[in-house]
């Protein structure tokens, strides 16, 4: 077993091969509105780490909010490890994507299990995919020489009505993006879920051997979200990416517990509902 599958053992179920990562890095980002539930992020890392999810994700500056839990048993940390200006409604002029300095090395410093960067296809800006692909080529290498697995967020984006820029779900935009980050050398995807779910099994092929983890994206109610999670694992998803689902709920711990017994107990759709209104 090579070191990056040492450490991808770390995120992935030994029963179900899946996982689910909690994402907690949006402060990274610098955008007001990605702050709602984790003003307090001490409190709400200590909240999820009890709930025990696989992982938690996390940028450099925090990471030790999850690594100074004292046990063997909390998750395994995913290092957030390149910073955006994409998410605002609002745009900058000069957009940009800056991958943090060694990420690998920074990933092993904070005994993380895996590094995360993305890959954004935006509506005519070319060049921040360029600095993305510039940032994945060098992640890469960092990575490779510590034995880190790397995660790619292949993530297509489209103009939005109340301006800058929302998922796109497109299948044939989706499919192709995924692919470039398996040629770049991801060990992880983490992409969005197609408009038509149905279709998702074509993100999974495309991916081949690589695990693909479905990203949630914006809020949506439970209903939605769950009977969404049930299809991309039916569709062959390796597993979840979910942050503002999970932190913004009224019971972040609770929605844990039933989006893990889906991954990895066989839970229903209805069965995690059940759980959650039990709570």
């Amino acid at each position: 077993m090579t070191d990056v599958r040492i450490r991808m053992s770390r995120l992935f179920d030994h029963r179900s091969g899946r996982c689910f990562d909690v994402a907690v890095d949006h402060g990274f980002f610098g955008e007001a509105s990605f702050l709602a539930g984790i003003e307090d992020l001490a409190a709400a890392v200590r909240v999820l780490a009890d709930a025990g999810p696989d992982a938690i994700q996390l940028s450099p500056g925090q990471a030790r909010l999850l690594q100074e839990i004292p046990g063997r048993h909390r998750p395994a940390l995913v290092l957030r490890a390149d910073i955006a200006n994409v998410y605002g409604q609002v745009l900058p002029a000069r957009l940009f994507s800056r991958l943090i300095p060694e990420p690998g090395l920074a990933a092993v410093r904070l005994d993380a299990a895996c590094v995360v960067v993305n890959l954004f296809d935006l509506p005519g800006r070319p060049e921040v995919r360029e600095a993305c692909v510039v940032n994945v080529l060098a992640a890469r290498a960092d990575c490779e020489r510590y034995g880190m697995p790397l995660m790619v967020e292949p993530l297509v984006m489209k103009d939005a009505d109340a301006g800058g820029y929302t998922s796109d779900g497109t299948t044939d935009r989706v499919v192709p993006l995924v692919r470039q980050a398996v040629e770049l050398g991801a060990d992880i995807i983490k992409a969005d879920p197609t408009d038509d779910v149905g279709d998702y099994h074509l993100v999974v092929q495309t991916a081949g051997r690589v695990p693909v983890l479905v990203r949630g994206g914006g809020r949506v109610g439970d209903d939605e979200l769950l009977r969404r999670t049930a299809a991309v694992l039916d569709q062959g998803a390796a597993g979840i990416v979910y942050g503002r689902n999970v932190i913004q709920h009224a019971d972040p711990a609770g929605l844990v517990r039933a989006l893990m017994a889906m991954l990895h107990e066989g839970a229903s759709a209805g069965d995690a509902a059940a759980m959650l209104g039990a709570a």
